[in-house]
C-alpha cells in the first residue's frame, strides 16, 4: 500500500512548508497549493486522502473550495482556522468539513487528529456491499453509497452517519447515543451538529421533504433508518 496522500492548500509559504516536512517524516506523501483558484483542479488531480484546507485563501476561499469539493470529492477535509470564533462546528459540517484545527499550528496536534480521522474510516479488510433498502447500497470496502445505483459524494462525517444508522436499521438513534457513538465521549445532547448531518443526508438520498421516506424522525427518540 502506498502512502498517503495528503493536499495541503495554504497560502502562507512558511507554515505550508513546515507542515509539509513533518508530515513527510511522518511517512505522508504532500502536495501544496498555495492558490484557492487552482485548489479544485489539485484535487481532482492529486486525488488525496486527506486535504489540510487554510479558510483564507486568495481567489477562492477555503469555505468556497470546501463546499465545491464536496460535489466530487468523499476524502478527509481538516479545516485551518486564524481562529475558533471564525467557524463553529456546526457551520463546518454544512460546508463538509470532517474536523478543524486553529492556527498556530501545532505538527503533533495535526497529526494527532489525521490520524484519528483515518482510523474511523479506514475501509475493512472484507469487501462488502449492503443493500440497505430498495435504493441503497453501502460498499463499506471503498466507503461508497449508491441511491438507485448513482454514486453519493457524500462527506465522511455524513457516511459514519449512515453507518451509524444502518447498524440500528428499524430503530430510532438518539443524538446522545450518535455523539457517543461518533466522538467517544459524552456531548452534549443538545449538539446540533447531529442534525446538521442527518439534513446533508437527507438531502443527497432526495429525502428532504416530510414525510420522510428513507431517514425519519422518531418524537422524542432521534432518528431511524427505514428499511422498506
Amino acid at each position: 500500500m502506498g502512502k498517503t496522500k495528503v493536499l495541503i492548500v495554504e497560502d502562507d509559504a512558511e507554515i505550508s512548508r513546515l507542515t509539509a516536512m513533518y508530515l513527510e517524516i511522518e511517512g505522508f506523501d504532500t502536495k501544496i497549493i498555495d492558490d484557492g483558484l487552482a485548489a479544485l483542479s489539485a484535487i481532482k488531480d492529486y486525488e488525496p486522502d486527506l486535504i489540510i484546507l487554510d479558510l483564507m485563501l486568495p481567489g477562492f476561499s477555503g469555505v468556497e473550495i470546501c463546499k465545491e469539493a464536496r460535489i466530487f470529492y468523499t476524502g478527509l477535509i481538516i479545516v485551518l482556522t486564524a481562529c475558533s470564533d471564525d467557524v463553529s462546528e456546526v457551520s463546518l459540517l454544512k460546508l463538509g468539513a470532517d474536523d478543524f484545527l486553529t492556527k498556530p499550528l501545532k505538527p503533533h496536534v495535526l497529526v494527532a487528529r489525521m490520524e484519528a480521522l483515518m482510523r474511523r474510516f479506514k475501509p475493512v479488510e472484507t469487501s462488502l456491499v449492503k443493500k440497505v433498502n430498495s435504493r441503497l447500497t453501502i460498499d463499506t470496502t471503498n466507503q461508497r453509497v449508491k441511491l438507485d445505483g448513482e454514486e453519493l459524494a457524500l462527506s465522511s462525517a455524513e457516511y459514519e452517519m449512515l453507518v451509524i444508522l444502518d447498524k440500528n436499521i428499524g430503530e430510532a438513534v438518539s443524538r446522545e447515543d450518535c455523539c457517543k457513538i461518533l466522538r467517544g465521549i459524552n456531548y452534549d445532547v443538545n449538539n446540533r451538529s447531529i442534525d446538521m448531518r442527518i439534513s446533508g443526508l437527507r438531502k443527497k438520498i432526495q429525502d428532504d421533504q416530510a414525510p420522510y421516506k428513507i431517514i425519519t424522525t422518531v418524537r422524542n427518540k432521534g432518528y431511524m433508518l427505514l428499511n422498506d
